[in-house]
């Protein structure tokens, strides 16, 4: 697994503090994930944070799911779920202590969903990159293709915002991302029809080029990493990009 940027590990206090909770119910592998790595994006899919007992309480109060005889938990239940990840596109990763379900509670969906994973033998941080690859199956219905990369959130990085203005004999963003490619060969490199990343462990980050905008840039970097960041700024800037203020 490709580790973006700097890993930010939990602090003493959160460690004892998550030693203290009942832990029974949760994902094999989430624990020391969380001990080794800390809060952070895999993927670009499924944001990992801590346990959070607070966050799906208001949701107890509206009518967003479906709850019937085959519901897994009633609509008060909501409140007593500790969530434990969000996706980008906003469904929650929680579990209900008191049932020790594993659940998944869709933002455009109206049924949640209970999440039966399989049984693994040992347990070590990497399982839950592997833990969450098989929700991903299960909530989609396919595998995720691409790179296995994770994105801590380590609250030392800056970005840039840079915008390729259309015109006569202007470049194309993806003839951009080829000649960055080219130009700086990345540490890895993820591309699909919306959008291309490229990383660098001298950045700490990587370039996004917004295929489905056309025109925006992004440069994520950490604070330390300037000058190889001064480097590719100034690269881009005289391959036509402007720098935009967002």
């Amino acid at each position: 697994m490709y580790i973006v940027s700097r890993p930010k590990p939990l602090s003493d206090d959160r460690n004892q503090a998550l030693v203290e909770e009942d832990a029974t119910s949760f994902p094999p592998g989430y624990l020391r994930f969380l001990r080794r790595f800390g809060a952070g994006t895999y993927r670009g899919w499924m944001n990992i944070c801590l346990p959070d007992t607070e966050v799906l309480k208001p949701f107890a109060e509206y009518d967003l799911w479906e709850h019937d005889a085959d519901s897994p938990i009633m609509q008060q239940q909501i409140s007593q779920c500790v969530a434990i990840g969000t996706t980008v596109d906003g469904d929650f990763l929680a579990v209900h202590p008191q049932t020790a379900q594993l659940l998944w509670l869709p933002r455009h969906a109206e049924r949640l969903k209970v999440l039966s994973l399989q049984a693994r033998e040992q347990e070590d941080e990497g399982m839950y990159a592997m833990v969450l690859d098989e929700i991903y199956r299960q909530v989609y219905g396919s595998s995720q293709e691409g790179a296995v990369y994770y994105e801590p959130w380590s609250g030392s990085q800056s970005h840039l915002f840079l915008r390729l203005p259309p015109g006569q004999d202007q470049l194309s963003l993806p003839e951009l991302a080829g000649m960055c490619r080219a130009a700086f060969p990345p540490d890895l490199s993820v591309e699909n029809i919306y959008a291309c990343h490229l990383f660098y462990r001298q950045l700490g980050g990587y370039v996004r080029f917004n295929y489905a905008n056309k025109q925006e840039v992004a440069v994520m970097y950490e604070q330390d990493a300037q000058q190889s960041f001064a480097v590719m700024e100034q690269w881009l800037l005289s391959k036509g990009c402007e720098t935009h203020l967002k």
